[in-house]
């Protein structure tokens, strides 16, 4: 009998890019709303705008989480 496939985890997937070398790109949290407001400075949101690398911790549970 075959083993069960793993299925993606669509929420992950949506949300997490995998690149040509094996990292995980991530949007930045906190830019979503409250951008008009004097919460936050112009410097901090101009940082939020770009994408990020997740952090090697989470890198294995995460690729396993997008195993297709």
């Amino acid at each position: 009998m075959a083993k069960n496939k793993m299925k993606t985890h669509k929420g992950a997937a949506k949300r997490i890019k995998l690149t040509a070398t094996g990292k995980a790109k991530r949007r930045k949290a906190f830019h979503t709303h409250n951008l008009n407001t004097g919460s936050k400075s112009a410097k901090r949101k101009r940082g939020l705008r770009k994408s990020t690398l997740l952090s090697s911790a989470d890198l294995k549970r995460i690729k396993r989480a997008m195993a297709k």
